[in-house]
Parts: structure tokens; C-alpha cells; sequence
């Protein structure tokens, strides 16, 4: 909604940097529209070594970036996440005077919910752009999906203030709660916006004034906005979401929740045999899509099984960061490859440090494996 042709030098940049941030519909609109982004081709040492200086810093300047943007990996959780959110979302074509069914997506840091959920907004904003095109039959941008994040101090005039800065409108800089809410329920219907997602809805202090009027508000866009209400957060059920409680700010919180489906993620485990074939299928495509000119087969998925289980205690978002800084130093080291000793030397998150010790006791002792009986083979 804003002109380009009036922008100053600081817009541009602005504009430039919207890829790193999806709290505008530009930044949202790189990360869903943008191509598959190309694997670096393996090289041999020898093919690296024969690089010129410059073919050399742009090569592994090309896998840095590619080794921080492994993700995401179809695991068998975000398949069974996406078949719900298909199955909700789909449902909630109601006619207008029907409220919709929300989602609240309830599961412990690290297990990757906000890029499962980034990976299905990217699908659904090609799916409606491709049935509808890019345009309203209005002449408006069509926006299929908005999305905005909270804060411990998010009230409801700053939540709607947060929806009008993703689509850009002029008027998210003045005006009351009640105003931003009618230009935020405008803005939604000239750009038939039919998913608002809410993350890091944990921020929220429930059982304050603040809490209150945002989950008032939820209510509100449930009633009136023709879109379904997708929260991300970390505890959603203990904080009350989901109960109906005894006193009236109780009642008034679940009434979010009696029209909310709530779905989680699971880490992954090893005690069954089904758990340890899901933790080696992932590992094989990590390994599948690592470049360093040692790799080996079985580098990952054979060698560093239960090592990389112990580190990431099956959390796939503290894996997905150790592989990545690993890979990092194995370029930049020129190790070119992935080992115990290197990474044992890669700092990886606080909690799966904590947790590491009893379950690297427990691979030791042979009293627990990651490795199923039956391997699929390594690429």
C-alpha cells in the first residue's frame, strides 16, 4: 500500500532488508515467492584447491549461506502438522456469518514451530495466488496470509497497529485501538486475507488488562474477520488458554479456547524402532544436503547417530543449529568434514548442553541407541 515512486534512500534500504523480517507483506511475499535456492556444487579438495582467490571466497561464501539455510526438512512431525492445518483451514470456508475455528499451536522451544508453520503459509499464499491471482477483483494486492508477532507489553491497540504495519497502510501511526481495528479489518477484507498468524503468543501476560483485551480481541476476529486465527507459543495450555476456570477472567480467556483447536510437535525419540527409522531419515537428508568435499556416506546418519542425538536431545531446532556451526567451522577450518572432534568444539544451545550429560551416559553403556536394525542406506 505504500508508493514506490515516492521513496526516499532510506526506503530502499528498507526495502532491501525486508527478506530478513516478516512483520511487513514484502518481507512475507520474498520468503513465499522466492526459488529454490540452488545447493553449491560438491567439490573435491583437489577442485577446491585449483580455485582462484576469488572463485575460492565466493564459493564458500556460497555454502556459508547455504549451510544456514539447510532447512526446513519434511520431518514426519511438520508432514503430520501441515495435514491438520490443511484439514482446518479448508474447513473454515464458512459463509460470513459463521465464526471460524481457530488454531493454537502449544509445544516446547526447539521443536521448530514456527518454521513448520512459515513452511505451510508459504504453501497456502502459492496455492490462493495461483487459484486467484495476485489481484482482487477489487484491483487489490491479494495478501492470503498475515502475519504478526507479540510481546510482553502487546495490547490491542498495538496488536491491530501490528497488522496494519504488515500490509503497510498509512494509518498505523495514529489513531485508537477501535481505529486500527476497523483499518486492520479493512485491510483484510480488500486483500481477502484468509490466515492470520500469531506468534510467540506466550509473550502475552494472560492475566493482565493486556491479556484480557487481546483475547477479547481474538474472539472479536473470530466473529468478524473472515480468516483463521493461527497462535504459536510455549505453554499456551498451563497459562489458560484452554480451560474454562472458575472466575470471570478465566471464562473470559477460554472463550478463545473453546473455539480453538490445539495442536504440538513432538521432539523426536529413539525408544522405538519406528522413532530411531524417523531420527536416521532425517539425518540421511541432512547429510544429503551438507557440502564439504570429505563427506563420506554415513558421515552423519552412520557416525554421528547418537552423538547428535545426546546433543540435540531430539529437539530439531538445537540439531539443526549444531550442524550448521559445525559445517561453518568445517569450511572456514578447512576441515571439510563433520566429526566428534570438531564438534565438540561448537557451542550449541543451553538447554540441550544441560540435558546432554545422562543421555551420552546412557549411548555409552549401550543402554540406549539411536541406530534402527534395519538401515536405509546412506547416500
Amino acid at each position: 500500500m505504500t508508493d514506490r515512486r515516492d521513496a526516499s534512500p532510506a526506503d530502499d534500504l528498507r526495502a532491501k532488508l525486508d527478506h530478513l523480517t516478516l512483520s511487513r507483506k514484502e518481507g512475507f511475499k520474498r520468503l513465499a515467492e522466492a526459488p529454490r535456492r540452488l545447493r553449491p556444487e560438491p567439490l573435491s579438495r583437489r577442485q577446491i584447491k585449483a580455485l582462484d582467490e576469488a572463485a575460492r571466497i565466493e564459493y564458500d561464501r556460497d555454502r556459508r549461506r547455504w549451510h544456514a539455510n539447510l532447512g526446513p526438512l519434511d520431518t514426519p512431525q511438520m508432514a503430520a502438522l501441515h495435514e491438520d492445518l490443511w484439514d482446518i483451514i479448508d474447513s473454515n470456508e464458512q459463509d460470513g456469518d459463521k465464526a471460524k475455528g481457530g488454531i493454537a499451536l502449544d509445544a516446547f522451544p526447539g521443536l521448530g514451530k514456527t518454521t513448520a508453520v512459515l513452511a505451510f503459509a508459504k504453501k497456502f499464499h502459492r496455492r490462493e495466488i495461483s487459484e486467484a491471482s495476485e489481484f482482487t477483483d477489487a484491483g487489490f494486492e491479494r495478501w492470503p496470509v498475515c502475519r504478526v508477532g507479540l510481546t510482553a507489553n502487546t495490547g490491542m491497540r498495538d496488536f491491530n497497529r501490528a497488522i496494519l504495519e504488515f500490509y503497510g497502510h498509512p494509518g498505523r501511526f495514529r489513531g485508537t485501538a477501535s481505529d486500527f481495528g476497523y483499518r486492520a479489518l479493512d485491510c483484510v477484507l480488500s486483500c481477502e486475507t484468509k490466515l492470520l498468524i500469531v506468534d510467540d503468543l506466550h509473550f502475552l501476560r494472560w492475566r493482565n488488562r493486556s491479556g484480557i483485551e487481546v483475547s477479547n480481541h481474538f474472539k472479536y476476529i473470530a466473529n468478524e474477520f473472515p480468516v483463521t486465527l493461527l497462535m504459536i507459543g510455549v505453554g499456551l495450555k498451563t497459562r489458560g488458554l484452554f480451560n474454562e476456570g472458575e472466575d470471570f477472567e478465566d471464562a473470559v480467556l477460554a472463550q478463545t479456547g473453546r473455539r480453538t483447536t490445539r495442536l504440538g510437535m513432538e521432539p523426536f525419540t529413539i525408544k522405538t524402532e519406528k522413532g530411531r527409522r524417523h531420527w536416521r531419515d532425517m539425518l540421511l537428508a541432512i547429510e544429503q544436503r551438507v557440502v564439504l568435499a570429505d563427506k563420506h556416506p554415513g558421515m552423519i546418519a552412520d557416525d554421528l547417530s547418537d552423538y547428535l542425538f545426546a546433543r540435540s536431545t531430539g529437539h530439531i531446532g538445537s540439531l539443526m543449529t549444531l550442524i550448521n556451526r559445525g559445517c561453518q567451522k568445517a569450511v572456514r577450518t578447512g576441515a571439510e568434514r563433520l566429526d566428534e572432534d570438531l564438534l565438540s568444539t561448537v557451542k550449541n544451545d543451553a538447554a540441550s548442553e544441560e540435558a546432554r550429560r545422562e543421555l551420552q551416559l546412557a549411548f555409552e553403556t549401550g543402554k540406549l541407541t539411536s541406530r534402527p536394525k534395519q538401515k536405509r542406506k546412506a547416500a
